[in-house]
């Protein structure tokens, strides 16, 4: 491992967070970070596809192919190194309830674990199609179903006849249910978060506007989250945030919605980094490190400046921060 990526893993070491599970995380005030969760690492055979790896390791199939843009999803070299995307910045939203952000496809919950500390659980999800989108609300849990039937609304049989496709009125809980064993209904009529018969869909924008969850993941949910848990929705395709002195951005690719693909990142993002340099003018950012960001949009957290407070902050960042080297983006290892 050269010199870069060993400090790279060491920094994120050093302000790593207690991890209750995989996708769980205390939140400490002390830690003063924006970030959890810690990128991980496979392998691939030629017989599978990063459908199959995704499902396996119950990450999002967006996350998992932004992450690696060097693989064929379809037809990856035997033994291909593949990275896992765990690590992420949270959204730029209350931490109360449920964050769903449809741009990366994730869902988060905010709790207070056994001990009263506060917790964040990290999701994949599946969102609406881009004919059909998930809407942008603040909104309520209002009911919790276990085995829902389905009652497929008037137009979604007339779509699926359109297919030769004929759908009861009612389909009863069970493995062609595609609800799932488990069901959140939310305040706003006919949109509910709930599990799925069919887990390979996960992490795409395939619904008819309903947030879609593994199997394990809503049947966890379910049953951490209690009727009139406030649900917020928003759709940030990019997201800064500290990690005690460092500054780390987030891009992902934006939505497209009715078929136009949304505005690109990189006026949003200059203007909201600038903002913080306004703040913060000791801050020091590599510009052209932004600008790779940006056009990459692979989704995962990259260090791209530091608020310095001695010789040896302002030596990190002429070493690993400042420089333009083809290596740098082995920090995310």
């Amino acid at each position: 491992m050269n010199t870069f990526s060993a400090s790279g893993l060491l920094l994120l070491t050093l302000f790593s967070i207690p991890c209750l599970a995989q996708n769980q995380f205390v939140l400490s005030p002390a830690t003063n970070t924006d970030l959890v969760g810690s990128n991980s690492r496979t392998y691939i055979s030629r017989e599978e596809t990063l459908i199959d790896v995704a499902a396996r390791y119950r990450v999002g199939y967006n996350m998992i192919r932004s992450a690696n843009p060097g693989i064929d999803p379809w037809l990856p070299d035997d033994g291909s190194k593949v990275l896992l995307p765990f690590n992420v910045i949270l959204p730029d939203a209350p931490r109360e309830g449920m964050v769903i952000n449809t741009a990366e496809m994730r869902l988060f919950f905010y709790s207070k674990d056994e001990q009263g500390k506060d917790t964040v659980a990290v999701y994949p999800i599946s969102v609406g199609r881009r004919d059909w989108a998930t809407p942008l609300t603040k909104t309520r849990v209002t009911l919790r179903v276990e085995h829902p039937p389905w009652y497929p609304p008037e137009s979604i049989r007339e779509e699926h006849a359109s297919r030769g496709d004929f759908l009861p009125r009612i389909v009863p809980a069970g493995p062609d249910n595609p609800l799932g064993e488990y069901l959140l209904g939310l305040a706003i009529p006919s949109y509910f978060i709930h599990g799925t018969n069919k887990r390979f869909g996960i992490g795409m924008q395939v619904t008819h506007g309903c947030i879609r969850m593994y199997p394990e993941h809503i049947e966890e949910l379910y049953n951490l989250v209690p009727i009139n848990t406030p649900v917020a929705i928003v759709n940030q395709p990019y997201k800064i945030g500290w990690q005690g002195k460092m500054l780390f951005l987030e891009v992902h690719q934006p939505l497209e919605l009715d078929g136009v693909v949304q505005e690109g990142n990189r006026s949003g993002v200059i203007k909201k980094l600038t903002s913080i340099q306004q703040a913060l003018p000791e801050i020091l950012i590599n510009w052209g490190r932004v600008d790779v960001i940006v056009a990459q949009a692979t989704g995962i957290p990259v260090l791209v400046g530091i608020e310095p407070h001695s010789l040896t902050d302002f030596e990190f960042y002429q070493n690993h921060i400042q420089p333009d080297r083809s290596d740098w983006l082995d920090i995310i290892e």
